[in-house]
């Protein structure tokens, strides 16, 4: 039988304060019960919950007076979720999840209780609770659940810096390994193996190439092409390596052959400049609109944003905009002590031909920002 000693782990402390902010939600909302749900590998919540990562479909049900229960999809994967799980009452969620979840619900004396509501909970599955339990209410907590998460743990916080230095290695590998005459699709070749010798895996290698003197697109694509390399091109990139459940982020712009044009130097620049402001004004007590107002230097320089600003880890909150592109509906929110962030101004030109990112991973502290990368903050030129 295989032994949860033998995969990454958090403490049982750790656990357990996780769990206790849960109830503390619990009792600030009048909820009953809070039913968590994830799909996918690495389920966020699910995985904070339980110290399993996840599988096709998950339920986790937390009661302030029972043993929570956690439901699995697919069948297979229940042995395991009994290995790694925390949550001792694993069980499959049968045929039909919506039946499963039902009949959990309805076993924990739930039918007509206020419940609380978490993760992108598919419509037939909600529509079957609504109507096998009209008179239960329920209510959407995702939005103070994904708030709770903001401030990260020590444990948290080291697993973002392993993931972090994992990231970094992969962008050295990456100016290691690229050549004229190589496909863009073939890069992420060079990017992933670093994260799986270390038993990790990649979260995301968004990147677009092009001739720098034909600039085309304003930002780091999501998927590659079979366009091929050549000396004069420049690569704009977002990394994320990321190690069970925790991803580091960086953003750094490449070049083959030779050094930016004045054009993209300029560009360039002005990302730096923008991604130096925001680092120097954030820290605990900060606001989001304070942080808006800091990035108005990219537009007073003549350009724009496409991309988000700023993203907690992971996509966590806060995420923005500056003041001028915003186009979020979130309230203000503060920065404090321990959020993890990324800085990401992907400047761009009026006419969104040409674009680049730069930014990375850090931490939020009481006088400023802690960077968790390492990786050199420059354009990168690589002979080839």
């Amino acid at each position: 039988m295989r032994d949860s000693s033998e995969f990454p782990r958090f403490s049982k402390t750790e656990i357990a304060n996780r769990h206790t902010s849960v109830g503390k939600l619990m009792d600030q909302n009048n909820v009953h019960a809070l039913l968590v749900y994830g799909a996918g590998r690495y389920a966020s919540e699910i995985y904070w919950l339980t110290d399993w990562p996840g599988g096709r479909e998950a339920y986790v049900l937390f009661q302030q007076d029972q043993e929570p229960v956690l439901l699995v999809q697919l069948y297979n994967h229940v042995p395991m979720a009994r290995v790694l799980s925390v949550v001792r009452d694993v069980r499959w969620a049968g045929a039909n999840t919506g039946n499963g979840v039902t009949a959990v619900l309805q076993e924990r004396g739930l039918a007509n209780r206020r419940i609380g509501l978490v993760g992108g909970i598919p419509h037939t599955q909600y529509q079957k609770m609504r109507e096998r339990f009209p008179q239960a209410e329920f209510v959407d907590l995702n939005g103070k659940f994904r708030m709770l998460r903001t401030i990260k743990s020590q444990e948290e916080i080291e697993r973002i810096r392993l993931a972090s230095k994992l990231t970094d290695q992969s962008m050295q590998a990456l100016t290691d390994g690229i050549k004229p005459g190589m496909r863009e699709d073939e890069l992420p070749a060079l990017i992933e193996p670093v994260y799986l010798k270390a038993g990790g895996y990649a979260g995301i290698h968004f990147m677009t190439s092009m001739p720098m003197r034909e600039p085309h697109f304003p930002v780091p694509a999501q998927y590659q092409c079979d366009r091929r390399l050549q000396r004069g091109d420049c690569l704009i990139t977002e990394i994320s390596g990321s190690y069970w459940g925790y991803s580091g982020q960086i953003h750094r712009t490449y070049s083959l052959g030779e050094g930016p044009t004045p054009e993209w130097k300029k560009l360039h620049d002005v990302a730096v400049e923008a991604f130096e402001t925001l680092a120097a004004v954030i820290k605990d007590g900060t606001s989001t609109r304070e942080a808006e107002e800091a990035a108005e230097i990219i537009h007073r320089r003549g350009y724009s944003i496409y991309d988000d600003l700023i993203h907690g880890a992971n996509q966590y909150p806060p995420i923005f905009q500056t003041k001028t592109t915003r186009r979020h509906d979130s309230p203000e929110i503060t920065f404090r002590e321990n959020m993890v962030i990324v800085i990401q101004p992907n400047v761009i030109t009026k006419d969104e031909k040409m674009g680049l990112q730069f930014g990375e991973t850090l931490l939020v502290k009481k006088n400023g920002c802690e960077t968790l990368n390492s990786f050199r903050r420059e354009w990168i030129v690589c002979e080839g």
